[in-house]
Parts: structure tokens; C-alpha cells; sequence
């Protein structure tokens, strides 16, 4: 009897971790959408912020990480799409790259900014076109004015729900900003190997 019940243990255990293995192994990441928040930009005596982003490689090829910049009034302001090679890293300055441009010339201090992980468009980045893929990571520093002067606090990029209707509407609103806007409303990308 001891040695039947020692026989069942045994396979039980043996079971319930291929199980765990086979769970973790097919698990996949369907991250695609993040969202964090800028404060205090362009504010005089306050340091830039930053948005880091990677490839986690995955896909084995280049992504773009789609940003789209919003003021604290819900009012997209700027967009554009940087290529990320896999394992390659980008720093945006928040100043000098998404806030330089907006769509209506207003200076943004504080505001959203939404990263969609997506594929490239005939070779490259495009905010207005791509498919949602899984891949892009991402941290921002946040200015936090302090009793005297300011404070640097950094966080990852908070994983948001991605509907089609989102997607859509990010990249429609964007096609908009770039017709309308006559060379206002666009974002630019810092280079990969450079850090500012």
C-alpha cells in the first residue's frame, strides 16, 4: 500500500510540474500598448524628462515604438513612430524631441504619452499605419518639483488595454495632426546609439 501511494505522490508531482512548465512555455506576451505621464516639461530650472524604450527581441527583427503625446487637456500635440532594432535601446528627451513640435505651437508642461509596439510599415516607422506586435519596453523619468528645486523619479511604461478602436483612433488622429498641422504636430526620434 505505502509503496502504490509513494507510486501516485511520485507521478502527481512529475505532473503538476510539467504542467507549470508547459504553462509558463506556451505562455505568450501580448503586451502592445503603455502609457505614462509628463510633468513640469519645459519649465524653466527643471531638468529634461526621458522615455527609454527596447526591443526585447523577440520578434528576431526592428519594431517601432509609436508615440503619441497628448496635453493635460486630452489634446493630441505631437506623434511619431522610432525604429528600435531587436536588443537595440532609444532615449527620447521629453523636451527636445516629443514636446518640441506641437501641433499648436502652445508649450506643454504636463500631459500623456501613449507607446504602441508595432511593425514596420514597407520599411519603416509610420504613426499612422502598423500592426500592433508585442515587444517594446519601455521607462520614463518623471520631473517632480520638490521644496527647493526639482526631483527625478523614474517608472516602466504602465501596460494599458489596447482595443482595435484605440489603435485606430491613435493612428487616424495622427494622420490628421500630419495633413493639418503643415509640419507642426510631429515628433522626432533620437538616434539608437545616442544617449543625450
Amino acid at each position: 500500500m505505502k509503496k502504490v501511494v509513494c507510486t501516485i505522490l511520485s507521478i502527481l508531482a512529475i505532473a503538476l510540474v510539467l504542467g507549470v512548465v508547459s504553462g509558463t512555455a506556451v505562455a505568450q506576451d501580448n503586451s502592445t500598448y503603455a502609457v505614462t505621464y509628463y510633468s513640469n516639461a519645459n519649465t524653466t530650472g527643471a531638468p529634461d524628462a526621458t522615455v527609454r524604450v527596447i526591443n526585447d527581441g523577440d520578434t528576431g527583427g526592428t519594431l517601432c515604438a509609436a508615440f503619441y503625446v497628448f496635453d493635460d487637456s486630452q489634446e493630441m500635440q505631437e506623434c511619431c513612430s522610432c525604429p528600435v532594432t531587436a536588443d537595440g535601446l532609444i532615449s527620447e528627451s521629453v523636451n527636445r524631441y516629443l514636446l518640441a513640435n506641437s501641433l499648436t505651437s502652445f508649450v506643454n508642461h504636463r500631459g500623456v504619452i501613449k507607446v504602441v509596439s508595432t511593425t514596420q510599415n514597407a520599411g519603416y516607422c509610420d504613426p499612422t499605419k502598423g500592426a500592433a506586435t508585442a515587444g517594446i519596453r519601455g521607462w520614463a523619468t518623471h520631473i517632480q518639483r520638490a521644496t527647493s528645486g526639482y526631483a527625478i523619479t523614474e517608472t516602466e511604461l504602465h501596460d494599458a488595454n489596447l482595443s482595435a478602436a484605440e489603435l485606430a483612433g491613435l493612428q487616424q488622429f495622427c494622420s490628421f495632426e500630419i495633413v493639418l498641422g503643415s509640419g507642426r504636430g510631429t515628433c522626432y526620434c533620437g538616434a539608437e546609439d545616442y544617449a543625450f
